[in-house]
């Protein structure tokens, strides 16, 4: 069995493509609309096959607040070795996304940092 994607509502939708294309090298297909709903999605491709989903619709409400809400905590992408992952951190710093740990080693062995997406989202790099 295999996952073949994960959707994520999002604010902006080309914000959120244009960083996960520049960033993660993901390939976008055609943007979908269905004009009844109001619902808008890519699908953004990333090498190894994997998929994100980012939908935007007019009826979305924010999820529930708190610093540990239920539901999906991060998206983790696997970088290959501690190198990649100090160097992928340090040109999403620099670009000015926040750095909320790392990069480490953790309790349980991951070489990781975590930062967000423009939009808050929690986003794992692990070596």
């Amino acid at each position: 069995m295999k996952l073949d994607h994960i959707a994520l509502y999002v604010e902006d939708l080309e914000k959120m493509k244009d960083f996960y294309t520049c960033f993660f090298d993901a390939v976008p297909n055609q943007r979908y609309h269905n004009p009844k709903t109001g619902l808008q999605t890519y699908f953004l491709s990333f090498s190894d096959g994997s998929r994100l989903e980012i939908m935007q619709r007019p009826d979305t409400s924010p999820r529930a607040s708190g610093e540990h809400p239920m539901g999906y905590v991060h998206i983790a992408f696997k970088l290959g070795s501690p190198e990649k992952v100090d160097l992928r951190t340090k040109i999403l710093r620099e670009a000015g996304y926040p750095l909320l740990n790392g990069p480490r080693t953790t309790g349980d062995g991951y070489y990781e940092s975590v930062l967000t997406d423009p939009e808050g989202n929690l986003i794992e790099l692990v070596a």
